[in-house]
């Protein structure tokens, strides 16, 4: 069964049209690599998975998971980068949806985050300045973070963004150990066409839905083709 399945979806702001007609499922395990030009409703389809804005026609159904239970990895801003709080503290926050709201953590939340950090490698940066790292270390903090929120589907938007290729290559391949090792179902917006080898599944937007199906089929496929000459750019 699907974990998340979007049936003629359309959503937009006023008359203006974002996303039309959009049809795709992501079941669980999977890994889904989201591609397509700006202006192509990637981000607004995110809002959307996430309960952030709602459908002016057809639907987003959950099993077995709601959208209080992704986990997300936005974009990078300069607030993130420049947050003044140590790396435990950054990870910790990612409990706070659990449980409900109280003034301190528990045990159970402090046992989450420390299995978080070590889940992605990141023990001995615990009492590191988080605004002290480099921008790859960040960006594997701030997924421990979202783990802690949910770590059974992931949202990732664009995480690589703004990385040297070598902090890159080495936050994907945490990725892919999520996905394989620890069956992460995993949903990445990206514009690295390299880095949609590593998934399962492509979805290639231009409004509506340009290609949705497996990676081999993919790269033979003339939505790629169109993509690479620029065809598709709204």
């Amino acid at each position: 069964m699907a974990m998340i399945e979007c049936s003629h979806l359309t959503m937009g702001y006023g008359s203006q049209i974002a996303v039309e007609d959009l049809s795709f499922s992501v079941e669980e395990g999977d890994y889904l690599c989201i591609v397509g030009p700006n202006g192509s409703g990637k981000s607004t389809l995110l809002k959307g998975l996430l309960g952030l804005a709602q459908p002016k026609s057809g639907s987003i159904s959950y099993h077995g998971v709601s959208p209080r239970e992704i986990g997300y990895l936005p974009q990078q801003t300069p607030v993130q980068r420049d947050f003044p709080a140590s790396v435990w503290e950054v990870v910790l926050s990612g409990c706070i949806g659990s449980g409900g709201w109280k003034p301190f953590y528990t045990a159970a939340q402090k046992d989450r985050a420390a299995e978080m950090l070590r889940r992605i490698g990141a023990e001995s940066l615990c009492r590191r300045s988080f605004r002290a790292l480099s921008g790859g270390q960040r960006q594997r903090v701030l997924l421990a973070r979202a783990l802690c929120a949910a770590d059974r589907l992931l949202l990732l938007d664009e995480p690589t963004a703004a990385l040297d290729p070598r902090a890159s290559a080495e936050l994907y391949d945490m990725i892919d150990h999520l996905n394989r090792r620890h069956k992460v179902t995993v949903l990445m917006v990206s514009h690295d066409l390299a880095s949609v080898r590593r998934a399962n599944k492509v979805l290639q937007m231009a409004t509506s839905r340009a290609f949705f199906g497996g990676v081999r089929e993919y790269f033979e496929s003339a939505a790629l083709r169109r993509l690479e000459g620029g065809e598709n750019h709204a």
